[in-house]
């Protein structure tokens, strides 16, 4: 970071020319995107070293290689850059169709799964050049209750870190707007031609061996607290830290997960998964999009924000169509034994 005592001195022009040699790791080729000289490009490169009190970067017979400090600088300049062009940007007349805006957003991976190809569509049809930065947010640790879980997500909303939070809580304090983007509960999961698809009883659920998504490897979830609420177990034989995975796994085991059904609709068709209701009774949640009151004054995020509950219709529509019919694909090995 620079001391307050240079930035007097500093240019924030010197801080885009070092992310355009980062990228292009060659002088001439950094001077032809930023419409300037060699010499021009020397020259910067000079007083950024002398502000930095770092070489940054060595020639080669190739161009040039960043040292260990410009590895060490590049992703804060990057984020540096995006924030002021973000302030920037504010400035100007908000028009989706012209828009380069980077916009971020955090979600756990099931929930960016399901809302980002409906989002991803509209964006293709009236922002094509906007662009999404997804970031993955992770419930805390140890702490199982939904409510509780998510608190540093809000967190890193009032930092700005992310634009916009995607996660399943109905406790978001006063100062965040927020909307439902579809509700959300669990189905069964398993491979095609799994026995337990044809007989879904309460004993054989119990009996089987079962997945879990734990990003920490933890055993115990938030269907395991509402399972030992009401004084019962499963046994977990198997966690894997995301939800892709686990239809990869599942889809070749005799393992079954109980996954999100809204998840389990857009996602499980193509690796071969079956689905049916879950013999007992789990949670149901609601995937809520959550901002900043204060940010919404941002033109370009309270668009996005419209968007991405516009969005969320069609998320709703994998809810409600699996629902009236769960997924049952072509086996893609032999039944086994019941």
């Amino acid at each position: 970071m620079l001391h307050e005592i240079d930035l007097a001195r500093a240019d924030l022009n010197l801080l885009v020319l070092f992310e355009v040699v980062m990228e292009t790791q060659h002088v001439g080729r950094a001077a032809e995107r930023l419409s300037l000289s060699p010499s021009a490009i020397s020259h910067g490169l000079g007083r950024l070293r002398r502000l930095l009190n770092d070489p940054l970067f060595l020639k080669t017979p190739k161009g040039v290689v960043p040292t260990a400090r410009a590895e060490e600088l590049a992703a804060p300049i990057r984020d540096v850059l995006a924030r002021v062009r973000g302030v920037i940007s504010t400035a100007e007349k908000f028009d989706p169709a012209t828009s380069r805006r980077r916009f971020t957003i955090g979600a756990p991976d099931g929930a960016s799964a399901v809302f980002l190809p409906p989002l991803l569509t509209v964006l293709r049809e009236c922002a094509p050049g906007i662009d999404i930065s997804v970031r993955q947010l992770l419930p805390a640790q140890a702490e199982t209750s939904p409510e509780h879980a998510w608190r540093a997500a809000f967190a890193d909303l009032d930092a700005r870190a992310m634009d916009i939070a995607i996660i399943p809580t109905d406790d978001a304090p006063a100062r965040f707007a927020q909307r439902v983007l579809y509700e959300e509960d669990f189905v069964i999961a398993m491979r095609g031609g799994h026995s337990f698809a044809d007989k879904p009883t309460v004993d054989r659920f119990f009996a089987l061996q079962h997945l879990l998504v734990s990003h920490t490897g933890d055993a115990f979830g938030f269907i395991d607290r509402h399972l030992a609420e009401q004084g019962l177990s499963r046994r977990i034989a198997l966690t894997v830290p995301n939800f892709m995975f686990a239809l990869a796994v599942i889809a070749e085991t005799d393992l079954i997960a109980a996954l999100p059904r809204a998840f389990v609709a857009m996602h499980g068709a193509r690796f071969g998964i079956a689905a049916v209701e879950a013999p007992i009774r789990l949670d149901r949640f609601r995937i809520r999009a959550a901002t900043p009151k204060v940010a919404l004054q941002d033109e370009g995020l309270a668009w996005l924000f419209g968007v991405i509950g516009t969005a969320g219709t069609v998320e709703r529509e994998h809810t409600r169509r699996s629902k009236a019919k769960l997924l049952r694909p072509r086996p893609r090995r032999p039944a086994d034994p019941a």
